[in-house]
């Protein structure tokens, strides 16, 4: 059975839940089965928001995420509380920008990319959250244009149709991200 756990966590405001909504759709649309379990409450907007995706081939027994195999840490409490929960040979997305301090664990693969600046410098608004998930995908090997643009329309309303494009240049700038 393969089965893959992501945890998306970083504060109110930076599209934790919308990247999830992403992840799991994606999943959705190549026929896997998916569980997406956004956490959020008083801390929407400021505090520590998080999301669990289960990515699998056979039905999935529960939603909850305690060893994540992916973590993407948007800001520096997410990576403080989550860190230590990676299950061993997992790996860890950092948005370097607002994460200075470095992972300290030998035993996951780390990638720091900074997603906040990337989306500043393009002019991509909120889109930190969607540049991670590009470099996500690609390293994974599961980045596809035609499963991507799909999915974009399936998670992104028609009055919000002008946001295609740009969602679809965050997730390429974070693929060809080295």
């Amino acid at each position: 059975m393969s089965q893959t756990q992501f945890l998306f966590s970083g504060f109110g405001g930076q599209g934790i839940l919308f990247a999830g909504k992403f992840l799991a759709y994606k999943g959705m649309m190549e026929d896997r089965q998916v569980s997406w379990l956004p956490s959020y409450g008083p801390e929407m907007r400021g505090g520590t928001a998080s999301c669990s995706v289960i990515l699998s081939d056979e039905p999935v027994g529960s939603p909850i995420v305690t060893r994540p195999d992916v973590l993407v840490a948007m800001n520096l409490p997410s990576l403080d509380k989550f860190e230590s929960a990676v299950a061993p040979g997992g790996i860890i997305f950092v948005d370097s920008t607002l994460v200075e301090r470095k992972v300290q664990r030998t035993d996951v693969t780390t990638y720091y990319i900074p997603a906040t600046k990337m989306a500043a410098d393009n002019n991509l608004g909120n889109l930190a959250n969607m540049i991670i998930v590009g470099k996500l995908l690609s390293v994974l090997g599961e980045y596809d244009a035609d499963s991507i643009a799909t999915t974009l329309g399936k998670v992104i309303s028609a009055r919000k149709a002008n946001l295609l494009d740009v969602n679809r240049t965050a997730l390429q700038l974070g693929a060809d991200f080295e």
